[in-house]
């Protein structure tokens, strides 16, 4: 029994109370696989695992009959459940970090005499992160032709198109039968007139049956999603082909190669930590990678489109555009913006990136996954 915790250590190490556990074991949703000598509780390592998933969710707001259908998930195994936490969690944080964004900003008004709206006050309570962030997209991002080119000629000859994390519609190709997918009602009451039609969901449960389309895309929106495998595994069963514009966030160089991560907002390799590898992320559609170039034109104000135009990252507007602003929190950005202020006044920033002057496109870790129609890749179709 040594290798087995009472009910009293268990539940002093997950901080409740014996009497919690003795619930959890009455109504089936925890019961120890043993007892000790005496014929109290004892926990083995899979309890206590299903514990720390349990008390996870439960921490999550979930209700225990909802947690109960989650761990016993006969599909969902224990790394399938830390990707799910982790991803609630960043959620939750997004949250969060939008809240204080929205905060701060009403402290910095109220300091000068301004006084926001009952509208203003309460929408900082009810904002998921696109919903903060949504409003500031038609002012910078917009389809960047070059990279759209990559991207529908990835799509190759599929007809019926599914775009998974839709936003407002950029890069979704005119000349398809295209289906969008989006969850935020912000960015879907975004979608210009004459749009695709737009299904209000997750990427991770799409509703949509077995091979429904030739091809399904996903445009710089995998970030956002709770569990990043299990949704490309949902795009790979929906679709024959699938294209994925993300990044590779394992290439340890790329953090280096960006001077604005690299020297001014080291906060963003912590929004990393975590995340798949490309490797993690090709295999889950049984594809391949390929390298994203960015221009230093790029119409589409991503988050690393400036890269040759540094006094973009001073407008607020562009920053508000990004969801990475918003996750580093305001302190970290201000002091960003303060410090890529003060290089560019005094010339630093100019002598440190002189190189970047010559480069018409630069690979700062963008990359095009595809999997299907002719890379001969074969995945069986797996929910998750």
């Amino acid at each position: 029994m040594e290798d087995h915790l009472t009910v009293g250590q268990a539940a002093e190490l997950a901080g409740v109370t014996v009497r919690t556990l003795h619930h959890y074991d009455e109504i089936g949703l925890l019961r120890p696989s043993t007892r000790t000598v005496a014929g109290h509780r004892a926990y083995s390592a899979g309890d206590v695992e299903r514990l720390r998933e349990v008390l996870a969710y439960r921490r999550l707001g979930f209700g225990l009959r909802e947690i109960a259908d989650l761990v016993n998930d006969p599909t969902t195994d224990a790394v399938a459940h830390l990707r799910r936490l982790r991803g609630l969690l960043l959620d939750q944080r997004d949250r969060a970090a939008a809240m204080v964004t929205a905060i701060d900003r009403e402290l910095e008004a109220r300091a000068m005499g301004i006084r926001t709206t009952p509208a203003e006050q309460l929408r900082v309570f009810g904002a998921q992160l696109y919903d903060e962030i949504g409003s500031a997209y038609p002012a910078t991002r917009r389809t960047e032709p070059r990279i759209a080119a990559r991207i529908w000629d990835a799509l190759g000859d599929a007809r019926t198109v599914l775009n998974v994390g839709a936003g407002t519609g950029s890069y979704e190709p005119h000349d398809r039968e295209v289906t969008a997918v989006e969850p935020s009602a912000v960015m879907r009451a975004q979608r210009p007139a004459g749009a695709a039609p737009c299904v209000a969901a997750a990427a991770e449960s799409l509703p949509f049956e077995d091979q429904s389309f030739d091809a399904a895309m996903a445009v710089s929106t995998v970030h956002h999603w709770r569990d990043p495998v299990a949704g490309l595994r949902e795009l790979r069963r929906v679709a024959r082909r699938v294209v994925v514009f993300t990044y590779d966030a394992e290439d340890t160089g790329w953090g280096q190669r960006f001077w604005l991560t690299r020297d001014y907002l080291p906060e963003f390799a912590d929004l990393l930590v975590g995340w798949p590898s490309l490797a993690d992320l090709t295999r889950a559609i049984g594809g391949r990678a390929e390298p994203v170039l960015v221009p230093w034109d790029c119409a589409d104000g991503f988050f690393e489109a400036y890269w040759r135009q540094p006094e973009a990252y001073l407008d607020e507007h562009v920053r508000r555009a990004t969801s990475v602003w918003t996750r580093v929190g305001a302190q970290a950005e201000q002091r960003a913006v303060r410090s890529l202020h003060e290089d560019l006044s005094s010339g630093r920033w100019a002598e440190r990136n002189r190189d970047l002057v010559a480069l018409d496109a630069a690979d700062l870790g963008l990359r095009l996954l595809v999997a299907g129609g002719d890379d001969g890749a074969a995945v069986t179709p797996a929910r998750t």
